[in-house]
C-alpha cells in the first residue's frame, strides 16, 4: 500500500502533531507500506528555519524508511492567531510544490494542520484518484476559543464553515481521543461510521525504561517537564508549587522546551526566586528528549484550565508512559481519565498548586507506589499502542476505506 502523508509539523519539529505525523508514518512503514511524507520546512515553534532550506521551495531527503518532501513556509514563531494563520496559509499553498514530483498513491493521509490539511490533501486525492482520510489532533475551531478566540467572530465562523467541509468531505476521519466524537458527529453532522478513533502511540525502541530505581543517582527528586512552552500549559501552577516547596530538600522542577511562553516562564522563575526550578530553553531531539524523560522521577502534564473537561489527549502521555515514570496529570477530562484508567500516575485539578505540591511530595515518599504506577503505564503502551500496532491499526483502516 502506497501512503501519502501531508502534515506541516514533523520532527524536528516538536510538539504531539509532529510525533503523531511521525508515529503513523514510522508504523505503517514497519508494516510493510510505502510512505511518502509532504511537510514544511523544520520551524516549530520559534520559527528557526535551518539555514539549509533558506531561499527554497522545496527539499527532498530521507528519513527513516519513507521519502520526505520539504516545503516553504515562513520563518515565523507559533504564536498569535495572525501568524499561526500565515503558517497555514503559506504550508497549504507550498505543499502542492511537491505534487509533480509525488509517484503513485492510494490513500492521502491529512495529518495535520486540523482543517487547513484537508485543501492540500484534497488536491492531491484527485490528482492521485485516491482516497483522502482527515486525522484530528485537535478540534478546531475550537480550541482556539479556548485560547481567547471569539465564538461569534468571523474567524470563528469561517473556521467552523471550513470544518465543516473538511469532515464531509473525506471518506474517514481519524480523531486521537474518544472525547472528539460527539463534537464532529453531533455538531458537524458526520456519519459516526466514518470516524475512527486511532490513538498517537509511540516509539518504544525510542523511549524506554531506564532501569535505574527512583533516586538512585542522588537524593534529588527530579520532576520534568518537556515540550512546548505553548499556552495550552498552566506554568503558573507549576512554578507556585515549586515556591511551596522551596524549603523541601531534595525536590527540583524541570521545564524543557521552547515556545512563546518560554520568557513568561523565564521571568516567572525569577521574581519567585525559585532556586528549585531549572529551565532548560533548547529545543532537543527525540532521542534527547527520550533520555531526559528516562532520567527523571516524575513527569508532567500541567493543562490549563479552560472551564471545562480536556476533550483530547497529549501524545506526552504515552512517551511519559513508555519512560517507565509516573505522570502527574493536571487536568479535568480525558487526560484525567486515561491516566486514571491505566492506572499510570497521580491527577489534581488544573490550577492547583498546592494538591500539585502534595502529588509531587507523595510520589517522593512513596517510591513502591511511584515504581508500580511507572510500570503500569509502560506495561499499557506495550500492550496497545506501540508504532507497529498503531501501524498496523491505521493500515487496516485504510484498506477499508479502498475496499467501499
Amino acid at each position: 500500500m502506497r501512503v501519502l502523508v501531508i502534515a506541516q509539523y514533523f520532527p524536528p519539529d516538536m510538539g504531539g502533531g509532529a510525533t503523531r505525523a511521525y508515529n503513523v508514518a514510522k508504523g505503517l512503514e514497519l508494516n510493510g507500506c510505502e510512505v511518502t511524507v509532504v511537510t514544511a520546512f523544520p520551524h516549530y515553534p520559534v520559527g528557526d528555519v535551518p539555514a539549509k532550506y533558506r531561499w527554497k521551495l522545496l527539499s527532498v531527503e530521507y528519513m527513516d524508511g519513507f521519502k520526505v518532501f520539504r516545503t516553504f513556509v515562513f520563518p515565523l514563531a507559533s504564536e498569535g492567531i495572525f501568524k499561526r494563520v500565515l503558517l497555514f496559509l503559506s504550508f497549504a499553498v507550498s505543499s502542492l510544490f511537491a505534487l509533480p514530483f509525488v509517484g503513485r498513491v492510494d490513500v492521502v493521509w491529512a495529518a495535520n494542520p486540523n482543517v487547513i490539511g484537508f485543501f492540500p490533501g484534497l488536491v492531491y486525492g484527485f490528482v492521485k484518484g485516491c482516497p483522502l482520510v482527515q486525522n484530528v489532533d485537535d478540534l478546531w475551531p475550537e480550541s482556539l476559543y479556548d485560547l481567547g478566540m471569539s465564538r461569534k467572530s468571523l474567524l470563528g465562523w469561517f473556521g467552523e464553515f471550513l470544518a465543516r467541509i473538511a469532515y464531509r468531505g473525506v471518506s474517514a476521519i481519524t480523531p486521537i481521543s474518544p472525547g472528539y466524537v460527539n463534537v464532529i458527529c453531533g455538531k458537524y453532522g458526520v456519519d459516526r461510521e466514518k470516524v475512527h478513533v486511532v490513538r498517537a502511540g509511540v516509539d518504544l525502541d525510542k523511549f524506554k525504561v531506564n532501569g535505574k530505581p527512583v533516586n538512585c543517582r542522588d537524593k534529588t527528586f527530579r520532576v520534568l517537564y518537556s515540550g512546548a512552552f505553548s499556552l495550552a500549559y498552566d506554568f503558573d501552577q507549576v512554578l507556585q508549587a515549586a515556591k511551596k516547596l522551596e524549603n523541601v530538600d531534595g525536590v527540583e522542577f524541570v521545564l524543557q522546551g521552547g515556545g512563546e511562553l518560554l520568557g513568561y516562564v523565564k521571568n516567572g522563575v525569577k521574581e519567585l526566586e525559585l532556586q528549585n526550578v531549572k529551565v532548560v530553553d533548547k529545543i532537543v531531539s527525540r532521542e534527547e528528549v527520550a533520555k531526559l524523560l528516562s532520567e527523571a522521577d516524575a513527569l508532567l502534564l500541567p493543562l490549563r484550565d479552560f472551564g471545562k473537561p480536556y476533550l483530547g489527549l497529549s501524545s506526552k502521555l504515552y512517551e511519559y508512559q513508555a519512560a517507565g515514570k509516573p505522570i502527574i496529570c493536571c487536568a479535568d477530562g480525558q487526560p484525567a481519565e486515561y491516566v486514571k484508567e491505566t492506572g499510570s500516575g497521580v491527577v489534581v485539578k488544573p490550577g492547583d498548586y498546592e494538591a500539585l505540591a502534595k502529588a509531587v511530595l507523595y510520589l517522593k515518599e512513596n517510591k513502591d507506589t511511584a515504581w508500580k504506577l511507572g510500570v503500569s503505564g509502560r506495561r499499557y503502551v506495550e500492550n496497545n499502542l506501540s508504532i507497529e500496532k498503531i501501524g498496523s491499526k491505521m493500515m487496516m483502516l485504510f484498506g477499508k476505506v479502498l475496499a467501499d
